[in-house]
């Protein structure tokens, strides 16, 4: 299928149509391929039946009219008189009964066909955007890819049923129709026929294109407006901080308007349609009753030939009407289609080697050598940097805001391909193996945490499916948030809602820290951890990670230093490079980078206690105020070396 559409989403129906065969024939399932088959006969006996049906009522006319050949016995007579038309009447009604039996059955017996096509299709459609690199996911908004795939699984359900249910069938029973037209009538017929359905597909064609720019301009207009809908109601907390609740829905409203404008503008173009599509088949069937008329006064046709030629136009009415609905559903679906096709069309920015074997755990040591990376050609994020992580050991990155220490995190998950240099896993490239066992060694807890919207069980769980409840439970206890959940009234059942919105930001890093310390891994990443956390807890939950990291390899990306001080080593990064590196005390020697972020960083700890002091003094102003204490960072005052003066580096 990744052939037979673009990455644009450009796509014909022909291209469509390969891409769908393999799931409405598939080769691994030989029931639906029986259900294909009995379809496509029940699909030829109904239009036979169809077709009989005209012919019942022109005998049934002709004999109540007593024209056509009687018997030669004239004894007979007065029986086929009187048994003719009411045995033919109800051949009649019989052949338009067993019609609509044998549509219903074929209907029923290739509904399963079509369904397993729509639910394998979506299957891979949403499998496929999980193996799309993170570049993808964050050039596109969440609201517009679940809108694709919406209309896509709609769109596919669309195109088996229009194609297979109405399109096929049309053509046998227009085909069938000509037949019988040159074989009763004469070529004049076939001629009107054909010059009908020709006129009639052509205005078709240019109403329904002309409709579809419509329909992409209405599509544009929805998605527009889900997308804002979804993107607000999401930070519904930020819009009432900035009383923003006028503007967002005048946001929406913006885009529902013109989503109404060009619904007024499809309907309009429908009319159009609809009107052009009655007048010309009314003109064709007026064209062939006339000339049927014209026979019956020269005795070339019978008055059961006028009813039946009435009877074969209004019968082909259907089918001709359904061709305009097919065609304009089966465009329609192309462009709903599309997107989802080329969402498939898109190659993955991160692949598999061929032969790719899982990685190995030994002992766990990483080692950065000489990368380089940069998520646009023109501004580079990491510039030849070396660094090693040996097993069992904990190494923190920092630096300033931007310098790209989160960036490693995301190079060793192999969201993204180094541009230069290697990673490497005791001794064995990322690149070479697999990325599922890859990031199962891998356990992470992020700076922002975004859970689903379920229970803190299934949250917590996520971490390593198969856990036992017991096991869940103890790595919520190890994570300090065991606590917290026995007192809620539904305990681990309790829902956390979208994106977690119900737990405070401590909360939430805690089901994040308690997930990986279930996954257990033999690489720990903690990324900014405990950011969320004020000092109490993340002491708590400080402790944790200490217990869970030992004998572990541990990468540790901080912006409080206070929580790296114990680190093996201590990596310092600015605007890409290391400028920096050696133990706490080493960098606090040096008078460096490091040292300016532990000065700032120690005089806003200060300020803050000395503002809760002020506070205290004015709630208790009896009350003796104790001496101002150090802040609670672990700083060496054996230190030698010069004094630290506080630099103008940000943190």
């Amino acid at each position: 299928m990744k052939r037979e559409v673009s990455a644009e989403g450009e796509a014909s129906l022909l291209a469509i149509m390969r891409g769908l065969w393999p799931y409405i024939w598939p080769a691994d399932r030989r029931d639906l391929k029986l259900r294909v088959a009995a379809a496509m006969v029940l699909l030829l006996v109904a239009k036979l039946a169809t077709i009989t049906v005209p012919f019942t009522f022109k005998w049934a006319t002709d004999a109540l009219a007593g024209e056509g050949t009687a018997p030669v016995a004239p004894s007979a007579w007065l029986v086929w008189a009187l048994a003719a038309p009411v045995t033919l009447t109800i051949a009649y009604g019989g052949m338009r009964v067993l019609m609509a039996v044998l549509t219903q059955m074929r209907d029923g017996i290739f509904a399963q066909v079509a369904m397993n096509a729509v639910r394998r299709l979506a299957y891979r459609t949403f499998e496929h955007m999980h193996q799309l690199s993170l570049r993808f996911h964050l050039e596109r908004k969440t609201g517009g890819l679940t809108r694709v795939l919406e209309r896509g699984r709609n769109a596919i359900e669309t195109i088996v049923r229009m194609v297979i249910m109405q399109l096929v069938p049309t053509i046998i029973e227009l085909a069938l129709i000509l037949v019988v037209l040159l074989y009763q009538f004469d070529w004049r017929y076939v001629a009107v026929i054909l010059g009908l359905v020709a006129l009639y597909t052509a205005f078709t064609y240019q109403a329904t294109e002309w409709r579809i720019n419509i329909r992409r301009r209405m599509n544009d207009s929805d998605t527009d407006a889900n997308v804002k809908a979804i993107d607000s109601l999401l930070n519904y907390e930020t819009v009432k901080y900035f009383v923003a609740e006028e503007r967002e829905a005048a946001r929406y409203d913006h885009s529902m308007a013109r989503y109404e404008e060009a619904s007024v503008q499809a309907y309009v173009s429908l009319s159009v349609l609809n009107a052009g599509q009655a007048t010309i088949f009314t003109i064709g069937l007026a064209a062939v009753m006339v000339m049927c008329a014209y026979g019956i006064k020269q005795g070339t046709n019978t008055v059961g030939d006028f009813v039946m030629i009435n009877a074969m136009m209004i019968q082909l009415y259907q089918p001709l009407n359904f061709m305009g609905m097919v065609y304009r559903e089966i465009k329609q679906a192309v462009i709903d289609i599309e997107r989802m096709f080329a969402i498939l069309a898109r190659d993955p920015e991160i692949e598999e080697k061929p032969g790719a074997k899982p990685l190995a755990i030994k002992r766990g040591a990483i080692r950065f050598e000489n990368v380089s990376f940069a998520y646009d050609p023109g501004r580079q994020i990491l510039k030849g940097v070396s660094f090693e992580v040996p097993a069992g050991h904990r190494v923190a990155v920092v630096g300033p805001s931007g310098a790209g220490k989160s960036t490693l995190s995301r190079l060793l998950f192999r969201f993204y391909e180094v541009s230069g240099g290697r990673i490497l896993i005791d001794g064995q490239d990322i690149r070479d193996v697999t990325q599922t066992s890859l990031r199962s060694a891998i356990g992470i807890v992020p700076q922002d945490t975004v859970l689903f919207n379920d229970t803190i069980r299934y949250n917590i769980r996520y971490g390593r499916w198969q856990a036992s409840d017991a096991e869940v439970e103890e790595a919520a206890r190890l994570a300090q948030i065991d606590g917290f959940i026995r007192l809620s009234p539904k305990g681990y059942d309790t829902e956390v809602g979208e994106r977690g919105l119900k737990l405070s930001g401590g909360e939430k890093q805690r089901v994040a820290i308690a997930r990986t310390i279930l996954k257990a891994p033999p690489i720990l990443v903690l990324d900014e951890a405990t950011s969320a956390l004020d000092s109490h807890t993340e002491k708590d939950i400080h402790d944790a990670l200490e217990r869970v990291s030992q004998n572990r390899t541990t990468l540790v990306i901080a912006h409080r230093l206070s929580t790296i001080v114990e680190a093996d080593n201590i990596i310092v990064l600015d605007e890409g490079t290391i400028v920096e590196r050696g133990t706490h005390h080493q960098l606090l020697a040096s008078g460096g980078l490091y040292a300016s972020m532990w000065n700032r960083q120690r005089e806003a700890a200060a300020a803050r206690e000395k503002l809760a002091l002020v506070d205290d003094e004015v709630a208790a102003p009896n009350r003796n105020p104790p001496e101002l204490e150090e802040p609670d960072l672990p700083i060496d005052k054996e230190l030698s070396g010069p004094p630290i003066e506080r630099a103008d580096a940000a943190e």
